[in-house]
């Protein structure tokens, strides 16, 4: 790293000019300042640590893709004309497989929806049957007591 540049992460004039002025006009911009005067000499490793990272995932990316391109995925070719139209015909005929499963799929999801809606249904039914059962026996008559229960109510009398 060039030591003699204006801005460096150091303690110099430049350097706390910038973060006073950045605390006046932004303070996010002051911390920001401030962090690359107290860990601006870590940057380099950071990015280069950062970097063999991508270039890993990429790398798994590039990978992948050529392993798709090996097995038919892709428009590579052999240059061996039997070959070549044997695998497309068994890629063809895979696909149809793929399509035919995906269909019995689909059926199998909706069979197994309506099971359960109809298990569904069914727990709710018995739920609003015993909701509505009575808990304890009535008397189906009207009642023709009319004398005082010995109770007095709020606010009356008693005689």
């Amino acid at each position: 790293m060039n030591t003699s540049a204006l801005i460096r992460p150091a303690w110099t004039p430049a350097t706390i000019a910038l973060m006073v002025i950045g605390f006046m006009v932004f303070w996010p911009l002051g911390f920001a300042m401030l962090a690359y005067i107290i860990w601006g000499d870590r940057l380099e490793g950071f990015k280069r640590d950062v970097n063999r990272a991508t270039d890993g995932i990429f790398a798994g990316c590039r990978r992948r893709s050529d392993k798709a391109a090996r097995w038919g995925h892709g428009s590579a070719r052999t240059g061996n004309v039997a070959f070549d139209d044997w695998r497309e015909k068994e890629l063809e005929r895979l696909a149809e497989e793929r399509r035919k499963l995906d269909e019995m799929l689909g059926e199998f999801d909706d069979y197994a929806r309506e099971l359960r809606r109809a298990k569904d249904q069914d727990e709710f039914d018995r739920f609003m049957a015993n909701r509505n059962k009575p808990t304890s026996p009535t008397t189906t008559g009207p009642t023709t007591n009319n004398k005082p229960s010995g109770k007095s109510t709020p606010g009356l009398l008693d005689e």
